[in-house]
């Protein structure tokens, strides 16, 4: 049975980052009001926040030419110039053919970059190097492409396909990642899951994705006969594309009517009109992947515009960053000492307030390095930046670990 227009209408409204703000902010709002459950905001730590971003975007980037927060990024991890292997191998393809490649990459890339837990690491044969977290599950995943790991054809290993995903099981991603018993991976069933539903996925929109169901066919639906070195792309179209024919994908089984609402979480205090009251909307991974396809489509001469159409990333760094700088502060101290799930009241607004005070944070991180935010987009920002310094504070406070202790299947952070 189908699902009503009521329905539709109100999951395609969720499917914008004008409602991830719009709902973000009503949340921070009411807790500057004083009503939230969980939280405190003290304003006045903003700017000591801003200068902690500040100092560590400078540490990371003395130039502050500062590249977008991206997968891309984790493919240098080590110092290793990856991408320089890859346009070897694409080095006979056109223009398009090598961005469809690199989306290709870049998708399954970043459907596996959730939280790897702390037990887990890779071992990088070709650098003698261990990464581990964000760099290693990027690493790892670089290697399963380039060698064909999810390709369904030994002739092009350089892609991802319906089929090549399908054909995926734990013990070939196991194999892929270097995860044993010694070696644990958080969410590993959660991943091969995630990469099945992706397959069934890129079938259902041939229209989209090609007979043979590539992530790459992304480039030609949004650039479509353009010459790529003329053409222009929005960024809200790359997530808007990606939001209406992947949203099925996801675990979660948040549904208004019979429409999956992906990562998009309730709260009782949220209004919006209709079916939409209530819902929270985040779409976390779809930001992040959206982020990491910024290049793949500049690489191949395409001009990205409205790169702030896109909200930070509410994840456990940043949304660590305003806990550890005192910028959020929970009402009982016992909150940090408990288990909690992506669902519950507390996580979904600890992300919201993420989201809206990202925005606030931005302004303040380009005064303290004087720069501006054509110079300095939040996707700069991110990169320079937010996540970095969340990573810093938890390592200097508590060994690395996020400050709020969060059960996922490793298909939401």
């Amino acid at each position: 049975m189908l699902g009503s227009p009521d329905d539709s209408q109100a999951a395609e409204a969720l499917r914008t980052t004008g409602a991830v703000r719009d709902r973000a902010q009503q949340l921070l709002r009411r807790a500057r009001e004083g009503n939230s459950r969980w939280f405190d905001i003290a304003d006045g730590a903003l700017p000591t926040a801003a200068k902690e971003v500040a100092d560590v975007t400078r540490s990371r980037y003395p130039d502050l030419e500062i590249p977008f927060h991206s997968r891309w990024r984790h493919f240098e991890a080590g110092g290793v110039d990856r991408k320089a292997e890859l346009d070897a191998g694409l080095a006979s393809l056109d223009a398009a053919g090598r961005a469809r490649a690199m989306i290709d990459l870049a998708v399954v890339s970043v459907l596996l970059d959730a939280g790897a837990g702390p037990d887990w690491h890779y071992d990088e044969a070709s650098s003698g190097q261990r990464f581990a977290r964000s760099e290693g599950l990027g690493v790892a995943s670089w290697h399963g492409f380039v060698s064909g790991g999810f390709s369904s054809d030994p002739s092009s290993p350089l892609q991802v396909d319906a089929v090549g995903l399908h054909n995926l099981d734990e013990g070939r991603l196991a194999a892929m990642f270097g995860v044993g018993s010694a070696n644990p991976l958080v969410g590993l069933d959660g991943r091969v899951r995630l990469l099945h539903r992706l397959g069934d996925a890129l079938l259902a929109r041939p229209d989209v994705f090609g007979a043979d169901g590539r992530p790459g066919g992304l480039f030609d639906a949004l650039v479509g006969q353009q010459d790529p070195a003329t053409a222009s792309v929005a960024a809200h179209d790359i997530l808007s594309l990606l939001l209406a024919s992947l949203s099925g994908i996801w675990l979660a089984d948040n549904m208004i009517g019979t429409h999956p609402l992906g990562d998009c979480w309730q709260h009782p205090a949220v209004e919006g009109p209709g079916l939409t009251k209530g819902w929270v909307p985040f779409h976390k991974l779809s930001q992040w992947l959206s982020y990491s396809l910024l290049e793949p489509f500049g690489w191949a001469g395409v001009r990205v515009t409205g790169l702030d159409a896109l909200t930070g990333l509410p994840e456990y760094r940043n949304g660590g960053l305003l806990l550890d700088t005192g910028v959020l502060v929970l009402r009982e101290q016992g909150f940090a000492e408990r288990t909690w799930a992506v669902g519950d009241e507390l996580i979904v607004e600890w992300r919201a307030l993420t989201v809206a005070l990202l925005d606030e944070l931005a302004p303040l991180v380009r005064e303290q390095l004087g720069v501006d935010a054509e110079r300095l987009p939040l996707a700069c920002v991110l990169e320079g930046g937010t996540w970095a310094t969340g990573r810093v504070l938890a390592q200097r406070l508590r060994d690395g670990l996020p400050p709020l202790t969060i059960v996922s299947d490793g298909t939401v952070f």
